[in-house]
């Protein structure tokens, strides 16, 4: 598990893929300390399983093909910079919300307006994460917890704080940069459950939960 808030930003270095797997590795800008084999490294919010670190810093990773394919690993160009965040430890503040590091969907990123001293960001929304995406809900954008200000029907946006900007990967995107997407897990097992119960002929709704209290 995750929390979104990325702890160094990285630049892809190698990814080689041979047949349905292959060699994905990172530099980090700001060198981890303590990494032991096996523990788990969100890439651009994408949880990866580190092999070992070489002498010039980079974490290598092994990946699958599906991986790269499902996720904008693959897209990147080397030397593109990426967001990394270690797992998160028992006892650890939660400071964003519950990340798995499990993309959902890529997209692009549609506009960047400035708004004031903030930027915002309006990415196109997938038909797979409509049913979890609510205003003042939670998002990850390659990697980053962040607040979803504004849902439409073809697209959300969510506004950046100077620092978030200057300390993250999400500077060096573009309007029609593809970026990966993890939307709250709590919002998907709602929905989840939602689409379960009216299958099964319930009349439960959002409004009887309201009413319920939730």
């Amino acid at each position: 598990m995750f929390t979104g808030l990325v702890e160094t930003t990285g630049v892809i270095v190698q990814r080689n893929v041979s047949g349905g797997d292959g060699v994905f590795s990172v530099r980090p800008d700001n060198a981890f300390s303590d990494l032991k084999y096996g523990e788990s490294i969100a890439i651009n919010g994408t949880c990866l399983t580190m092999e070992k670190v070489q002498s010039d810093g980079a974490i290598v990773f092994h990946v699958l093909g599906e991986t790269l394919k499902r996720t904008n690993l693959g897209a990147l160009p080397i030397g593109g910079k990426v967001n990394m965040e270690r797992a998160l430890a028992v006892g650890d503040r939660l400071g964003g919300h519950i990340v798995s590091g499990h993309v959902d969907v890529t997209s692009p990123v549609r506009a960047i307006r400035r708004v004031g001293d903030d930027y915002e960001y309006e990415v196109a929304l997938p038909e797979s994460l409509k049913p979890c995406m609510v205003e003042k809900g939670s998002i990850t954008i390659d990697g980053i917890s962040l607040t979803v200000v504004e849902v439409t029907d073809e697209y959300f946006t969510v506004h950046l704080i100077p620092v978030t900007l200057s300390e993250t990967a999400l500077v060096d995107r573009k309007p029609g940069s593809i970026v990966n997407l993890e939307g709250d897990i709590i919002g998907k097992f709602v929905a989840r459950q939602m689409s379960l119960a009216n299958y099964g002929g319930s009349n439960l709704s959002f409004d009887s939960l309201v009413k319920a209290g939730w």
